[in-house]
């Protein structure tokens, strides 16, 4: 006997379970290779399994015990980066004002399609990687942002002929074009005059 604790699946067979701290240590090395993979992909370039595992301090077995291959980790830091793009649009809801709370908003999404762009083009071309999730992420986005433009129109604080998918296509427009910061900021500031009224 080794110690470790087991249970019993459905076929009757015991199976060893894996003790709290080491599940601990697993999902903190899940996580740092996550946030080395994310720095890595919003730099831009080519970017190797192995540069990201050298990012996160673990050693390439570790790497492949958590994401087999390239499509599985740009699955996973496509999917982090939805999270976070959905706890924004939480928080832009909780803001007083529906004019600020949309373009606050936009300019956090341009921020997210512009940093994930290269990852979204390189996940829709490995091969077996299934195109749904990529429109499952849109749908929630734009699921969680729809309150956000329904309080501004109703408010009068924007443009009430717009709908919440033209207005994700705007701002995905925007984040396409390629260039510097400060050829492209002014482009969304732009968009956002047009659909935001004054208060």
């Amino acid at each position: 006997m080794t110690g470790e604790p087991v249970q019993i699946d459905g076929s009757g067979q015991a199976v060893r379970l894996q003790p709290p701290a080491r599940r601990a240590d697993a999902r903190r090395n899940r996580d740092k290779v996550l946030a080395a993979a994310r720095a890595a992909f919003a730099e831009g370039g080519e970017t190797s399994m192995a540069a990201v595992a050298r990012r996160a301090g673990v050693g390439m077995a570790t790497l492949y015990r958590n994401f087999p291959g390239r499509r599985e980790l740009l699955e996973a830091v496509y999917a982090d980066e939805v999270a976070t793009a959905l706890e924004a649009a939480r928080a832009a809801a909780a803001a007083d004002d529906p004019g600020a709370a949309l373009a606050g908003w936009a300019r956090s999404f341009f921020a997210f399609a512009r940093a994930k762009r290269d990852v979204v083009a390189e996940l829709l071309a490995q091969p077996g990687h299934d195109a749904a999730g990529i429109g499952e992420g849109r749908e929630a986005l734009v699921a969680a942002v729809r309150p956000l433009l329904a309080r501004a129109q109703a408010a009068g604080r924007a443009r009430a002929d717009l709908t919440i998918e033209q207005v994700v296509d705007l701002v995905l427009a925007v984040a396409a074009v390629r260039g510097p910061a400060e050829h492209v900021e002014p482009l969304l500031e732009t968009v956002l005059d047009g659909l935001v009224r004054p208060g």
